[in-house]
């Protein structure tokens, strides 16, 4: 990120307070700024030293306290204030805010503040799914506040059902995109493809290749974080659903072909990061083949070359290919590039011991369609996916 962000979380007195802290400190990690703001109530499950310990800030409990600066802190905070984070919000405060009443700190710096504020609600269910509150979260959703939904399942109290606080990766997260330094791609619609897919020889057996999808997930969450509209296309993956990505599953390529061709034309840009198989099996057992005394011999065929086909439709998208290459990198690249009609691609030696197939980062070099060469050092697969947006916005 660019300029240090400041977010002002709210915390309000139900049991899910103390998962607050694990919010604050994922926010820290992100090196945000964050000040606490805690209701009376909140004090009685969680001590403030705890939050003052992970924010790092003293923690604001009490309206008339007399201030360690001279400022009204409520609106010193709400001017401050990038975004708020209300973790957990109890039925009382949303009822507060959405009916104008500013009674306490968090409160009132909520109506002073003009950053975009955001309700991670926690309650029973009976009281959450009461019409009053929900006709109270339409109404703050209809102002342009925003609500992180709660989970379903086993609540404090006992009961089951819708109410229990969201997980704090996604409120964390979802807090980090919207403070995001770079909002380049609103408007845009962005498809990508991610991880491997598999060509089946019979019921049970499958060919397939190491792709772990982390490449393609990373370019997905940049370019959402950016404010594009994203579909990401993904093979079979163990990763974790982005949010606010529309998510298409997929397992063959033949699958990811028409997934793929249904999205290309209203795409503005197209990242084609899965390793796609390029060969299966001529012929498909309906039965499983049983083991013998001999070897099995297969006989593979060629299969669609998806990003081939792409290129060939190709008007006015960005097109991007990926070259995953054990031996002469760049010229297996750049022929690549030409013979499959990209604008750019990221070309990576799958040889790395430390880099590639399951790790977290990435060594790569970007070729344009230019001739100009970009060679990134080892990085995270995020930052390789900010590096690629960069450079594809230069050259629009």
């Amino acid at each position: 990120m660019g300029e240090r962000k400041t977010v002002v979380v709210g915390v309000t007195g139900g049991v899910a307070a103390y998962k607050a802290l694990d919010v604050i400190s994922k926010l820290k990690k992100a090196d945000l700024d964050v000040h606490v703001i805690m209701t009376e109530h909140s004090t009685k499950f969680v001590n403030p030293l705890s939050f003052q310990s992970l924010s790092q800030n003293m923690v604001v409990t009490d309206m008339f306290a007399e201030p360690k600066a001279w400022e009204i802190q409520h609106i010193s905070l709400a001017k401050k204030a990038d975004l708020m984070l209300i973790v957990p919000a109890t039925v009382n405060i949303i009822g507060k805010v959405a009916n104008g009443i500013a009674d306490d700190m968090l409160s009132t710096t909520i109506m002073a503040t003009k950053a975009p504020v955001v309700f991670a609600p926690a309650a029973n269910t009976n009281m959450f799914l009461n019409p009053i509150v929900q006709n109270n979260i339409r109404k703050l959703r209809e102002y342009g506040y925003k609500f992180i939904d709660p989970d379903e399942g086993r609540l404090a109290c006992g009961d089951t059902g819708s109410g229990k606080l969201a997980d704090t990766k996604l409120i964390s997260d979802i807090a980090i995109s919207m403070l995001y330094d770079v909002k380049d791609l609103k408007g845009k619609k962005v498809l990508v493809t991610a991880g491997p897919t598999i060509a089946a020889i019979d019921p049970v057996r499958y060919i397939t290749n190491r792709s772990s999808g982390k490449m393609g997930y990373a370019i997905a969450e940049e370019a959402r974080d950016r404010g594009a509209d994203v579909i990401l296309v993904s093979g079979p993956c163990k990763l974790e659903k982005p949010f606010d990505v529309d998510v298409v599953n997929i397992s063959t390529n033949e699958e990811m072909l028409k997934a793929v061709e249904k999205h290309f034309e209203e795409s503005d840009i197209v990242i084609k990061a899965a390793a796609v198989a390029d060969y299966k099996p001529k012929t498909y057992s309906n039965e499983k083949i049983k083991k013998g005394e001999n070897g099995l011999n297969l006989e593979l065929e060629r299969d669609n070359d998806i990003l081939k086909k792409l290129g060939s439709m190709k008007k006015n998208q960005v097109l991007v290919g990926f070259a995953a290459e054990s031996h002469d990198l760049i010229n297996n690249a750049v022929a690549k590039l030409h013979n499959k009609n990209l604008d750019f691609i990221i070309a990576n030696d799958i040889t790395c011991s430390d880099t590639g197939f399951a790790s977290s980062d990435n060594k790569v070099t970007i070729l344009c369609r230019d001739g100009k060469n970009i060679s990134l050092p080892k990085m995270s697969k995020r930052m390789v996916a900010r590096e690629l947006f960069n450079l594809i916005n230069e050259k629009r």
